[in-house]
């Protein structure tokens, strides 16, 4: 028995071993490049990619990678990828378009679309690009005009009138005119910037796969790797009727894509970080604003499930996907937040702010003004007339808008308005579906609330909202057909105590305490966040990027595999892992492949189809060209990896990945499956 046991030691020390020497483990000590490699380009970091990579970024190079990015539309980035206005960007940033393209009997989620010549290509009426190519620092602009400002709240005030008059003066410059300006603030007012875009509006559709191909794994494996997915689109600019003249600023497309170990680049448009946020507020976010948020989420998209499975439609699928697409994104933010290693970290690092500014005092100020609005974080979350929070609670809103109106001597008109509003919307109080979500509610309310909320602790006194709130319509007249109408009637209305009323009053008379809470102490707090992030940003020499603001960026990184769930991710896939991918899940979606993919040529098993990369990305990079040092479009941004998800707040590139579509993997399925020759021939030249 002894030697059992001792085996049985002797082999779990073995195990650990094995386990320590081959993991990789993240840093608990914090590094400069926990705030980001979402370098602009204005202050891109020459010497330390030199440093870091042997790699010198001449200014024509980077002037280069600029004019190549595009904005893609409002929501993605894309580049131009050969002289003729050839445009890339992903799938999911164009399959919303495609329902104004489609000709009567076509289905491009089905069957793709190719424009074998270009007459073929359509016209996407109100899609647009943007090319940045002016850029001014303005710092010294807009801080000479706010210097006039005395206080701290008149800051943003003049600040915007500085932007005003800063675009005005450059508007009238060379190079600056009939460009959209954009004047951008970084460091909450440590640096400003302005930026002047060109815009193409005349973009047609050149190709786009099936969406079983586009979206390959649909919701399972969205943010995960190994990925499969042929998430590519491309399109054209047009100008003055003919593909628009970029020979002097594209990727040059390189058909075998990324390898291994090399140094690459993406360059597009993150949409949002919050980086710069303290400690404090990190806490504030995990206890009283992503977990409320996450858990309203889960409800509704269990909730449309239900509907499309009874009643399939693509506009409830999208809302659905969108739902879960957002639940992995706040469920991989909190998990970050509990990680003691990564909040250890961002500690270490404002601890260490404080010490060389020796002005931890706004540090202890803006946790302070959190700690406040703790006390309401379940009413800003909860009670308000969100659609997340069913339509019982925007009818509460209604019913006590009205009250107020008639109480506050409104306009006659406007009262009998508001009134057949109330009258209209009262027949959701029979709802059983809305009166289950609205039980779901108030169960979240008292779970949540403070301990002093006994305004929401009265509803649950007789241990069931669900009993007690029947009983609330059963003896209310406004939830009563034959009565409301009287019991609108506004003398009626102001002596009244109907149940509902009273509720509503409750409701949304805390909500708007709590509204009111956050909107009073917001100039504070901005003026609070703004000194600390000016601090951090002077603390390191300015060598830190900002956080994101959906303007372009460059982010440097290397392709390179990871440790995860026990074993490897190579850094690439390739088409054999795509069929086996299919035929493992009984070739059932959303694993399912068309059918002119089910007999592959043997050349296209073995070509890499997505790769991975160390590169700091966020919504809104989807779409990015990533690039080697030679400027050449080596692949195509559209996820991150499960682990990537607490970049929200802190990079951590030990297992943080970027997915890619290998630029190897686009040439092979337009050469052997859609036979697009004409496109092959633009991007490779043969």
């Amino acid at each position: 028995m002894k030697n059992t046991i001792k085996n049985i030691l002797l082999l779990a020390l073995m195990l650990q071993i094995c386990a320590t020497s081959t993991a990789q483990k993240v840093s608990p000590e914090p590094s400069i490049f926990d705030y980001g490699k979402m370098w602009t380009f204005e202050d891109a970091p020459v010497g330390y990619w030199n440093e870091e990579y042997g790699f010198n970024a001449t200014p024509e190079w980077i002037e280069a990678s600029r004019m190549s990015a595009l904005r893609f539309a409002s929501w993605c980035s894309a580049s131009f990828v050969s002289p003729d206005g050839l445009i890339m960007t992903n799938h999911h940033c164009s399959n919303g378009e495609m329902p104004k393209l489609m000709k009567e009997g076509e289905d491009f989620n089905s069957n793709g679309f190719y424009a074998p010549t270009l007459a073929d290509e359509r016209k996407d009426e109100g899609l647009f690009v943007e090319q940045l190519v002016m850029i001014a620092d303005i710092t010294d602009d807009v801080n000479a005009l706010v210097a006039k400002a005395s206080n701290d709240s008149e800051v943003a005030v003049m600040r915007d009138s500085a932007f005003n008059v800063v675009k005005r003066k450059y508007g009238a410059m060379d190079g600056w005119q009939n460009l959209r300006l954009q004047t951008i603030t970084y460091y909450s007012g440590g640096k400003y910037s302005l930026y002047g875009y060109k815009r193409y509006d005349d973009i047609r559709l050149v190709f786009i796969p099936e969406l079983d191909l586009g979206f390959y794994g649909g919701d399972p494996d969205n943010f995960t790797f190994p990925r499969y997915n042929l998430d590519v689109t491309f399109w054209r600019a047009y100008e003055n009727g003919k593909p628009a003249n970029t020979s002097a600023n594209y990727f040059k497309f390189n058909p075998e894509g990324a390898v291994e170990g090399e140094t690459v680049f993406v360059i597009g448009n993150p949409g949002s970080t919050e980086r710069y946020r303290t400690v404090s507020q990190l806490e504030y976010d995990r206890e009283n604003r992503y977990n409320i948020r996450l858990e309203s989420m889960t409800e509704l998209h269990a909730e449309l499930s239900a509907q499309y499975d009874k009643n399939p439609s693509p506009e409830l699928l999208d809302q659905i996907f969108g739902l879960s697409n957002g639940m992995k994104a706040i469920g991989g933010i909190i998990e970050g937040l509990h990680d003691p290693v990564l909040m250890s970290r961002k500690q270490k690092l404002e601890d260490e702010t404080k010490r060389k500014s020796g002005k931890g005092e706004l540090w202890d100020q803006l946790a302070n003004t959190y700690e406040e609005l703790a006390d309401y974080g379940a009413e800003i979350n909860l009670l308000s007339p969100s659609g997340l929070n069913g339509g019982i609670m925007g009818y509460m809103h209604q019913l006590s808008n009205y009250k107020n109106m008639v109480a506050g001597g409104a306009d006659e008109a406007d009262i009998a308005k508001q009134m057949e509003v109330v009258k209209e919307g009262a027949s959701i109080m029979q709802d059983k579906s809305e009166i289950g979500k609205f039980t779901n509610l108030m169960s979240k309310m008292n779970k949540y609330a403070s301990a002093d909320d006994t305004y929401v602790k009265g509803l649950f006194r007789s241990g069931s909202f669900s009993s007690a709130f029947g009983k609330m319509v059963g003896a209310s007249a406004l939830a009563n057909p034959q009565k409301i109408g009287k019991a609108l009637k506004p003398k009626k209305l102001v002596k009244s105590k109907d149940p509902l009323l009273t509720m509503a009053d409750q409701l949304t008379g805390r909500y708007n305490e709590a509204a009111m809470k956050y909107q009073s102490s917001s100039p504070e707090r901005r003026v609070l966040e703004g000194k600390i992030s000016k601090l951090v940003y002077e603390s390191n020499k300015g060598k830190l990027p900002p956080d994101a603001t959906f303007t372009l960026r460059i982010a440097d990184g290397v392709v390179q595999d990871y440790n995860y769930n026990g074993t490897k991710a190579p850094y690439k896939t390739t088409f054999y892992g795509l069929y086996d991918r299919h035929y493992s899940h009984g070739q059932k979606a959303p694993w399912s492949l068309p059918e002119r993919w089910l007999n592959p040529p043997a050349e296209l098993l073995s070509k890499p189809l997505n790769f991975v990369s160390t590169n700091d990305i966020i919504g809104g990079n989807s779409g990015s060209a990533i690039i080697n040092t030679k400027g050449e479009a080596v692949g195509l941004i559209f996820d991150g990896n499960i682990e990537s998800l607490p970049g929200n707040f802190i990079y951590e590139p030990t297992f943080n990945r970027a997915v890619s579509v290998h630029a190897g993997g686009i040439t092979a399925a337009l050469e052997y499956i859609y036979k697009a020759d004409r496109l092959v021939k633009e991007l490779t030249g043969r």
